[in-house]
């Protein structure tokens, strides 16, 4: 297994749409770095989240999830509260390769900042955009900026084609459009 580099990045997405929209360079004046980088992709968090909270007194159950754990805001800052989470979705929209493993880190600004963002490997064939969750380790409130990079993306090239893919699976999360919530 390898990491594949920024010029196989770029190719795939130009030509394939891996990753849309896609920046070319990584941008990183007066912002939290994002776009391409040598082995990765830095994507943003769109301005569309879901800020838990336990107003309701909700049992978190993800075989029954209910919403009403959740305030949606749509903003350019959003403040995550104490020692609590909040979900988003990439501003990128993406469709991984059939013989591709993609797995996501956190940024070291956000991460230096008591801020983790937590999301599953992206499967071959997967495509939508990825929901994620930013966890505050922090007693203070948090804050993470719309429209700025907030985790990097790692490509991984496989040794062979999986059987079955996440599309051939009818995976249950494929093509997010909007943050998704858990689903059984």
């Amino acid at each position: 297994m390898c990491v594949f580099n920024d010029a196989w990045i770029r190719k795939q997405s130009i030509e394939c749409g891996m990753i849309t929209p896609f920046v070319e360079r990584l941008c990183s004046t007066n912002v939290v770095s994002y776009g391409l980088s040598s082995y990765g992709y830095d994507a943003r968090v769109s301005d569309e989240f879901k800020i838990f909270t336990d107003v309701n007194n909700v049992i978190i159950d993800p075989k029954k999830f209910s919403e009403d754990s959740f305030v949606d805001k749509k903003c350019n800052e959003c403040v995550i509260p104490p020692n609590s989470f909040v979900l988003g979705k990439t501003v990128e929209y993406f469709k991984i390769p059939k013989d591709v493993l993609v797995i996501c880190l956190g940024k070291s600004t956000y991460a230096r900042c008591g801020i983790i963002v937590n999301v599953t490997p992206l499967e071959p064939e997967w495509e939508g955009y990825v929901t994620m969750e930013f966890s505050n380790t922090t007693p203070l409130p948090a804050k993470i900026y719309a429209n700025e990079g907030i985790c990097q993306f790692l490509f991984l090239k496989a040794d062979a084609v999986c059987e079955t893919s996440y599309k051939d699976r009818k995976g249950k999360y494929m093509n997010q459009q909007s943050v998704t919530l858990p689903k059984v």
